[in-house]
């Protein structure tokens, strides 16, 4: 059987995975740029816009999902104080905290917080998307794109 990956199906692909990469499903979105950008290079810009817009947008469900949960109430228990110590941060540094939502284990929590605190989602979504863009761009980079 002679199977042959189209740069249209890699492009659907590197969606897929990075949408899924920025929720809580695991995903491997920057090997599958890379390797696309290996086997098309001429698809190089494409699948950078491509990748970002996913990973982008898979952070603003994770943000929609905070947003569903109750406000914020002031925290409570023994260790309140350690709560309310990154809730106080998150707030202070707003949407811009975002641009660290592409860093694993913290990058879920970050989008979720966001919409749970109910900052704004278009500043959200344009620092989470500058983020996302410059971990891929740097994964070009070492696939050979610049």
């Amino acid at each position: 059987m002679d199977f042959a990956f189209t740069a249209e199906a890699g492009l659907a692909g590197l969606f897929i995975s990075s949408f899924l990469g920025a929720t809580l499903l695991p995903g491997g979105s920057e090997a599958v740029l890379f390797a696309l950008i290996l086997l098309h290079p001429e698809q190089a810009a494409a699948a950078l816009v491509l990748a970002t817009a996913g990973n982008t947008l898979g952070g603003l469900s994770t943000y929609a999902m905070g947003r569903w949960l109750p406000a914020p109430q002031k925290p409570a228990g023994a260790d309140a104080a350690r709560k309310e110590k990154y809730l106080a941060a998150l707030r202070r540094h707003g949407a811009a905290a975002l641009a660290l939502a592409w860093a694993p284990l913290i990058g879920d929590a970050l989008c979720a917080a966001a919409g749970w605190l109910r900052l704004p989602w278009l500043p959200c979504a344009l620092w989470m998307a500058t983020g996302k863009a410059a971990r891929y761009g740097l994964v070009a980079a070492g696939a050979g794109m610049f």
